[in-house]
């Protein structure tokens, strides 16, 4: 099971990168864009960290804290992807 500790670091990294790309970037509508993928890969690593706590544990605390660490994942991997497609659309516009 060394697929979720893996997707796990990846997801992390990415948020890592893009919180540090979102201080180094001086436009506010890149801001917010950095912002909204930081988010995304924020729930990618909330989610899968959920699963990988239940199934080395396996207990039903476990289950339960599980349960809602894959909520409130989903949740914000949900608020992400939609403000990325709203962001990446604003600035399209703003490129043209």
């Amino acid at each position: 099971m060394i697929i979720f500790p893996t997707i796990i670091l990846i997801a992390f990294l990415f948020y890592i990168y893009y919180k540090v790309m979102l201080v180094k970037s001086r436009d506010p509508l890149q801001q917010a864009y950095m912002n909204s993928k930081a988010k995304t890969f924020l729930g990618i690593f909330v989610f899968f960290f959920g699963i990988n706590q239940y199934l080395y544990y396996e207990t039903r605390l476990s289950l339960f804290i599980g349960i809602v660490f894959l909520v409130l994942g989903a949740l914000q991997f949900r608020l992400g992807v939609k403000s990325t497609r709203h962001y990446r659309s604003e600035y399209s516009k703003h490129r043209a």
